[in-house]
């Protein structure tokens, strides 16, 4: 054997450290804590951050600080932003494909035929940002001189916990139309399949995204999601990724200031998705104007 080839042979593995997403950074848990992350076979994949409640409340405050400017800029802007998205994921195919595998249980085939799915999700997504206003306002019959008009305006900070099945096209079909609308986000990963979810951080992170519209916490659902529910400044909250009595439990706490909430349903993530979830996270506001007569 040549000197290379036992140099080659002696190279150590570089394992990936995986963090958190928040405020466009990449923090570690503020704990410090992590758990292990294994793949449909009980083998040993990765060392997952565990997310405390500090962290979700950090991530709360990053994606406030974010809505302003996301909920200000045009559709036509978002859907750009959304469409980039795609272009980065479609570079990174084979890695998210590989992850994907792995966390689910999948053939290569079927991995790559969920990411492709998905990359084609936030194409479709990224359309509907100027044109979900046509769908969801318009003008209204009213007797006297007045312009009457309604138009769809977003939420502002929605909590979304992500499926525990799909750990990648069911993430992105939740996160997708929150942020086409103008929300922002604080994410909770799938607690048993998170890395997809943490990888795609940092496909945001360079995809023309502001810090803060998507913030992605990984670690024990319930444990992230009751401060979540609770909190004072998060407007809604997707229950996708929860079980029925802890959704029960995040439907009581999210009554406190009125949140809006999407419970829970059998989804199939393949399907047609819908206009449902572009709706589920916008307010209509509606504007009377006398007509010059």
């Amino acid at each position: 054997m040549s000197e290379k080839s036992e140099k080659h042979d002696e190279r150590l593995s570089v394992l990936k450290t995986y963090k958190l997403f928040v405020g466009g950074t990449f923090p570690r848990s503020e704990s410090g804590r992590v758990y292990e992350v294994t793949d449909s076979q009980g083998r040993w994949l990765a060392n997952a951050p565990l997310a405390s409640r500090k962290d979700a409340r950090d991530a709360v405050v990053a994606a406030r600080k974010a809505f302003g400017g996301w909920s200000g800029a045009t559709a036509y802007n978002r859907g750009q932003i959304l469409y980039r998205i795609a272009e980065m994921l479609e570079g990174r195919r084979d890695q998210f494909g590989h992850e994907v595998a792995r966390a689910e249980g999948l053939s290569r085939t079927e991995a790559t035929a969920a990411v492709e799915a998905a990359i084609d999700r936030w194409v479709w997504y990224a359309g509907w940002t100027d044109k979900i206003a046509q769908v969801a306002g318009g003008g209204n019959p009213v007797a006297g001189p007045f312009f009457n008009v309604s138009s769809p305006e977003p939420t502002g900070v929605v909590a979304v916990l992500a499926p525990q099945e799909s750990s990648f096209l069911g993430l992105v079909s939740v996160i997708a139309p929150v942020i086409a609308t103008g929300n922002t986000a604080v994410v909770v990963a799938s607690e048993t399949s998170p890395l997809p979810a943490l990888s795609l951080g940092e496909v945001l992170a360079t995809s023309d995204l502001p810090g803060g519209v998507v913030n992605i916490l990984s670690g024990r659902t319930a444990e992230i999601a009751a401060p979540l529910a609770a909190h004072q400044d998060v407007n809604a909250i997707d229950l996708t990724g929860a079980g029925e009595a802890l959704a029960k439990e995040l439907e009581i706490a999210a009554a406190d200031n009125l949140k809006r909430v999407l419970r829970p349903q059998p989804v199939d993530w393949v399907a047609d998705p819908g206009t449902g979830r572009l709706l589920a996270f916008l307010e209509t506001k509606t504007v009377w104007h006398p007509m010059g007569l």
